[in-house]
């Protein structure tokens, strides 16, 4: 109930707070490239419900056809403004909206693709008992997974079998551990190394 309440006020104030800036990027991505200014894609939340995860569009349109991950920072998919927006995490301000709807929360761990929540073994599905979060441990730990992948000879195998098991395991420690201080400490932790 406190999480609840904490993510409604501080979401509907960054919203508030950040609506300057979001128009800014909406009209700079309208300028660069044609389609909509919010990228929706199906992601698995609580209790493996499906739900849209709204991000700011940094890739042509169609580019997800040609793959799920993102392949290091000069991914030919990514615009220029998308390049920017991605660097510094700023497409994935719209998930305030997820956060107000209810269907993510500031922090928990982040909503993963079907396809990939497939993998999971039972014990893993733990992690789909709490709503999923804008950041976590996992997004500060593998602030830059694209670049990881860009060095990869096979990038989504390279994923599924060292990046994903690690990124579970940071989950399950926030699950085990989670309380509104515990997130305090994550959401600052993500703004510092977004500066840094």
């Amino acid at each position: 109930m406190i999480k609840r309440l904490f993510d409604i006020i501080f979401s509907a104030l960054g919203l508030i707070l950040l609506l300057p800036l979001l128009l800014l990027i909406a009209i700079l991505l309208k300028l660069e490239s044609k389609g909509p200014v919010f990228y929706k894609q199906v992601r698995v939340g609580h209790n493996s419900t499906d739900f849209k995860i709204f991000k700011f569009r940094t890739m042509f349109v169609g580019s997800d056809k040609k793959g799920l991950l993102t392949v290091g920072d000069r991914d030919p998919r990514v615009t220029k403004t998308g390049y920017f927006l991605r660097k510094y995490k700023l497409d994935e301000l719209p998930q305030l909206i997820n956060v107000i709807i209810g269907n993510m929360s500031f922090v928990g761990p982040r909503p993963e693709v079907r396809k990939y929540v497939s993998l999971y073994s039972k014990s893993d599905l733990e992690i789909l008992t709490v709503k999923p979060g804008i950041t976590d441990y996992a997004s500060i730990v593998f602030r830059d997974e694209a670049e990881l992948l860009k060095t990869a000879k096979k990038p989504e195998e390279l994923y599924i079998n060292e990046i994903m098991p690690r990124k579970i395991a940071l989950n399950k420690q926030y699950i085990d551990n989670h309380s509104i201080l515990v997130d305090i400490r994550i959401i600052f932790k993500t703004i510092k190394t977004i500066i840094s």
